[in-house]
C-alpha cells in the first residue's frame, strides 16, 4: 500500500506544481484553491498515508485498506476536477456544489477509515 500511496502522492505533486507554475507564468491565480487542494489533499495527505502504511501498519493489504485507498483517490480526483471547473468558471457553483460535497465526504470517509485501520492495528 505504501508504494501505491507514494505513486499517487508524487503524481499529485507533479500536477499541483505544474498548475502552480502555470499560474505564476500566466499571472492568472484563479486556480489557487484548486492548487492548494491538490497539494494538500493529494500530495500531503497521500504521503502521510504512505508513511502510516510503511512505518506503523506493516504495509497491510487488507480489503479495508484497499477500500480506504480507493475512497481517498476517488474523492480527491472528483474534488480536484470539480474545483478546477468551478474556479476556471467552466461551471456554476450551484451546479457543481453537490459534486464537491460528495467528493469531500468521500475524502472524509477515507480519513475516518484510515483512523479505523490504525486503531485496529497492533501498533496503537
Amino acid at each position: 500500500m505504501d508504494r501505491k500511496y507514494i505513486l499517487t502522492s508524487l503524481s499529485y505533486a507533479v500536477l499541483g506544481l505544474s498548475l502552480g507554475i502555470y499560474m505564476a507564468a500566466s499571472q492568472n491565480h484563479e486556480q489557487h484553491v484548486t492548487h492548494a487542494h491538490i497539494m494538500l489533499v493529494g500530495f500531503v495527505v497521500s504521503f502521510i498515508y504512505a508513511l502510516l502504511h510503511k512505518l506503523w501498519l506493516n504495509n497491510i493489504h487488507s480489503r479495508l485498506a484497499n477500500i480506504q485507498f480507493y475512497l481517498h483517490q476517488l474523492g480527491s480526483f472528483v474534488l480536484f476536477i470539480g474545483l478546477f471547473l468551478l474556479y476556471g468558471e467552466f461551471i456554476a457553483l450551484d451546479t457543481i456544489e453537490p459534486v464537491l460535497a460528495f467528493a469531500s465526504i468521500l475524502v472524509f470517509i477515507g480519513m475516518i477509515t484510515m483512523l479505523m485501520i490504525y486503531l485496529k492495528s497492533k501498533n496503537t
